[in-house]
């Protein structure tokens, strides 16, 4: 069974484009959306709505920096905090080119910290390249796809 993407968007527009180029990647992985976070807390946790949702984590984490109620970079925190979620490869995907960002992502764990790009073309295919490395090429590490001791 294939690990969903977990993205992690607030703005309509670049949830749009992103689902968008993701969906042109042909990917098998379903999509979950959540839009601030909160939300993406909750799902990663597996509590608030998604108490029932099936268990694992997701394949990669597609997080964007400037969320409402939780901030991308607490939600980066308590990923790389938390035992069995470290090993989930956290893309940062911002429009934000300010270094305290960049170096307190890298700090955290991030795995990767891409800015949008502004164009169209070039933010299509850098989402593309994304889902395609980070969900279908990138290898996790050995017992990372194993159920944990909360399910998850």
């Amino acid at each position: 069974m294939l690990k969903p993407i977990l993205l992690v968007e607030d703005n309509p527009k670049d949830l749009e484009l992103t689902l968008l180029a993701l969906a042109r990647s042909n990917l098998a992985n379903e999509v979950v959306v959540v839009r601030d976070g909160v939300e993406a807390i909750d799902y990663l946790f597996c509590q608030g709505e998604f108490t029932d949702r099936p268990r694992g984590n997701p394949a990669v984490v597609l997080l964007d920096l400037k969320l409402p109620k939780i901030d991308g970079l607490e939600v980066l925190e308590k990923i790389k905090a938390e035992h069995d979620l470290q090993s989930v490869p956290v893309v940062i995907l911002t429009s934000s080119r300010e270094e305290k960002d960049l170096l307190r992502g890298y700090s955290l764990g991030v795995n990767a910290y891409v800015v949008k790009p502004v164009d169209f073309l070039e933010f299509m295919q850098a989402i593309q390249e994304l889902g395609v490395f980070w969900a279908v090429l990138n290898e996790p590490p050995p017992g990372s796809a194993r159920l944990s001791k909360h399910g998850r």
